[in-house]
């Protein structure tokens, strides 16, 4: 295959990750419109992001697994389909619970391109090009951010359906690119898919989603005893023995508990939850400022400029500094200015400038928290043949600190009110979360420790 046929797939690929990573983006100033179109509370508004990354979740190994199985094209193709169609579902519902189905949907088609995406490359890419095509792949993420609230803030002068309408015909020209473009290959047959793992997982993480989420903070005793809440704590924490039965013993599982061992590999993954739970506390922003200063949903996007622009400079800050001080200065610093930003919304004296301040100081946190530093660790930590593996052990635990995070934020801000009280007393607590990370990070090996040879 020659050079410019590779680009042409390249490019393919770079469309498909960009429209998945958009929804992501775009999600949060979106959040206001759907709220007052529907009527809904903020316990119930937490669920347009946590039923996306739940679905997300479920959709990566699977879909990952379906490409070696089957085709990379036709599940490539697959994938661009359920997210096209989950974007109409959600354009048009009619009702919450069918926008929260087509949700589910976009999630779990998601879920499926960015890793069939990165196999595509390592199938048709030779060994020396690969590094630069999946840098350009993985910075697809970057750009989403930085782009994703200045055409939400354009699109929402129409309305917030735009948002998801536009999906359409980026995912039409995909597919039809991609029939003509990626090769119709399938990678190694081996290893069953853990099916048993994987559905023992998502009942595991939905019935703590579902149980966190019904929590009322302001009644704290009595909604842990409720029906909503007990039974489903319960039933997670039965589950998870299993689960980790399951996963010891078989040859490929959804998640390689062996990889816990070293406790620098614990420390990052709990870094990485708390990375995603950041993440998802960023996704209320939107309807913060809608409430504290009475903005459009447009206008409140366009306010989220500075937490972009911060964190495109807070990454390669990040991966510059890793090198010269190792990953425990960096999160410690990351963490420190994530815990600064946060408790600076939670200010009832916050004005525009204030807000400002925070933002950026939370986009700067979270380019040194997400990312590089993390997965620099686990690099180091994971043996050679085992890296693939540690990398998406690091996606699940960001992803299920989404998850958390989502409903967690819903949550509290609910049981304290909703609107802007609500919201500062739930950013209270993300605060108080991120301070036990920076105690997490003082933990982690020094500079001069972590360049001892570890992972082999």
């Amino acid at each position: 295959m020659d050079k410019k046929q590779r680009n042409k797939i390249l490019t393919v690929l770079f469309i498909g990750v960009l429209m998945a990573a958009l929804d992501i983006a775009i999600v949060g100033p979106a959040l206001p419109a759907i709220q007052k179109q529907f009527a809904i509370d903020e316990r119930s508004v937490s669920w347009i992001f946590a039923v996306y990354v739940l679905f997300n979740l479920i959709g990566t190994p699977l879909m990952a697994k379906l490409s070696d199985v089957i085709s990379r094209r036709k599940i490539y193709i697959l994938d661009v389909t359920l997210f096209a169609l989950g974007s109409l579902v959600v354009a048009l519902s009619s009702n919450f619970s069918i926008l929260l189905a087509g949700r589910a949907v976009q999630g779990f088609g998601a879920g499926g391109i960015f890793p069939v995406a990165s196999a595509v490359i390592g199938d048709t890419f030779p060994e020396e090009n690969r590094g630069s095509a999946l840098g350009l792949i993985g910075a697809v993420f970057g750009i989403a951010f930085i782009i994703g609230p200045a055409i939400a803030g354009v699109l929402l002068l129409l309305n917030w359906h735009w948002l998801f309408i536009i999906n359409v015909p980026i995912a039409a020209v995909v597919i039809y690119l991609s029939l003509s473009t990626i090769p119709d290959t399938a990678g190694q047959r081996n290893n069953k898919f853990d099916w048993k793992g994987m559905s023992l997982l998502i009942i595991i993480l939905s019935s703590l989603a579902y149980g966190l989420n019904r929590i009322n903070s302001a009644k704290l005793f009595e909604s842990f005893s409720s029906p909503a809440v007990f039974p489903f704590f319960i039933i997670s924490i039965v589950l998870i023995p299993f689960f980790v039965i399951n996963e010891n013993k078989i040859n490929d599982p959804v998640l390689r508990i062996k990889l816990l061992n070293p406790i620098q590999v614990k420390l990052t993954s709990i870094l990485a939850i708390g990375a995603g739970l950041s993440e998802a506390a960023v996704i209320f922003i939107p309807p913060l400022l809608v409430s504290a200063f009475s903005l459009t949903a447009s206008k409140a996007s366009f306010m989220l400029i500075p937490v972009v622009i911060a964190m495109a400079i807070g990454s390669p800050t990040a991966g510059r500094m890793l090198d010269k001080f190792g990953s425990k200065v960096v999160l410690i610093t990351g963490t420190t200015l994530l815990a600064a930003g946060i408790f600076g919304l939670t200010f009832k004296s916050m004005n525009i400038t204030a807000f400002y301040i925070a933002a950026s100081l939370i986009g700067l946190g979270m380019g040194f928290l997400v990312g590089a530093p993390l997965r620099y660790i686990m690099l180091r930590e994971a043996k050679q043949s085992e890296r693939g593996s540690a990398q998406g052990m690091l996606t699940i635990f960001t992803g299920i600190g989404q998850l958390f995070g989502g409903v967690f934020v819903g949550a509290l801000a609910s049981s304290q009110g909703g609107g802007v009280t609500g919201l500062r007393n739930a950013y209270f607590w993300v605060g108080i979360i991120i301070l036990f990370l920076i105690l997490i990070s003082f933990r982690l090996k020094s500079h001069q420790r972590e360049l001892q040879k570890t992972g082999g």
